[in-house]
């Protein structure tokens, strides 16, 4: 056999044993993944098909004694728009039609949104923002609009929804109703909200999901689902009336004597329930606002101010008469294991 002829033969044999031992490494590694390493994998492709989701708990309402609202969570909705989904047919045909549409709306003009939307295509921007903190009607305007009312996919809509939590008596009685300022993970501070917060925020909930497309889950319905506990309702003694007059009553004469900061608390005498609290603080600007709860916060024992209020109370109640002696124990009194003592020997 001539040299040549031996010299391609054996690089046959060597490319065909090469390709050999190669598809033979890659049926060992199918078998191993297979069988040696499937429930490693399985887990792995069932852990990022499957996941549990939260399910917030609906938080609770508070209330003024006749019912009215005093704090309440609502949804709110961001309006943004993925520029590049939306084909070129659909976006030259709906585009001046929406604009107009969102210009009326939000009173701007058509141009601008034109502009913008555009300017969006031109940048490929899959998140471009048009508007935020719609109601829940404002957002179905939206929603039904021309292009948007094509959906996600073909309109290039993107719906984000929130909840808020609003006062409709918006300034007044601010720090009495509280709001969601964090001070730690999971505490809310301040006001009622504050105070009742355990009640109020409820018990949340899982739910197992399957992915079935990008960004698309659905429920899958098993054992481990854990339904959400909405939060209880606090209905307090507040009656909104008063608290509106004790509130501008407090701003006029904070405003006649440009104080620093006042407060006014009103209680029923017959049940000690409180009707209202009113607290304003001054800004630099010389304005006034629900700064800080006054009443609470800078609250100390009342002192010899208290004295009158006692004896009245206690005449209007036949506890004691105009002749009554009273033995004042040298200005010392034992309340609840601790001494108090008055600032002289004597009461």
């Amino acid at each position: 056999m001539p040299i040549e002829d031996k010299n391609i033969l054996n690089r046959f044999y060597f490319i065909a044993g090469g390709m050999f031992i190669f598809a033979g490494l890659i049926a060992f590694k199918l078998v191993s993944i297979q069988f040696v390493e499937g429930d490693k994998y399985r887990d792995l492709a069932e852990k990022n098909t499957t996941k549990n989701f939260t399910i917030e708990a609906n938080r609770g309402n508070v209330y003024a004694e006749d019912g009215s609202l005093l704090a309440t969570s609502v949804p709110k909705f961001d309006i943004r728009f993925d520029a590049v989904t939306v084909s070129a047919k659909n976006f030259k045909e709906h585009m001046v039609p929406l604009s107009v549409e969102l210009g009326k709306m939000f009173r701007k003009k058509p141009s601008y949104y034109q502009n913008l939307f555009r300017k969006a295509r031109a940048n490929k921007n899959r998140y471009l923002l048009v508007t935020q903190g719609l109601g829940y009607s404002d957002y179905m305007k939206v929603k039904s609009m021309p292009l948007f009312n094509k959906g996600p996919y073909k309109g290039g809509i993107i719906v984000l929804q929130r909840t808020v939590r609003e006062h409709p008596l918006g300034k007044i009685g601010e720090r009495l109703v509280g709001n969601q300022k964090r001070n730690s993970p999971g505490v809310y501070e301040i006001g009622i909200e504050g105070a009742y917060d355990k009640y109020l925020k409820g018990q949340d909930g899982k739910r197992l999901k399957q992915k079935i497309a990008k960004g698309q889950w659905k429920p899958v319905y098993d054992d481990n689902e854990v339904e959400p506990q909405d939060g209880y309702d606090i209905i307090s003694t507040i009656n909104v009336n008063i608290q509106d007059i004790a509130h501008h009553a407090l701003l006029k004469q904070m405003e006649y004597y440009e104080a620093e900061h006042g407060s006014v608390i009103v209680m029923e005498v017959e049940t000690g329930e409180i009707r209202a609290v009113a607290n304003l603080g001054r800004t630099s600007e010389g304005k006034y606002y629900e700064k800080l709860n006054y009443a609470v916060g800078e609250s100390h024992e009342p002192g010899s101010t208290f004295k009158v209020m006692a004896m009245m109370a206690a005449l209007e109640d036949k506890v004691i008469d105009t002749a009554t002696v009273i033995d004042t124990k040298q200005g010392s009194k034992r309340f609840y294991g601790r001494n108090i003592h008055d600032s002289k020997e004597g009461g």
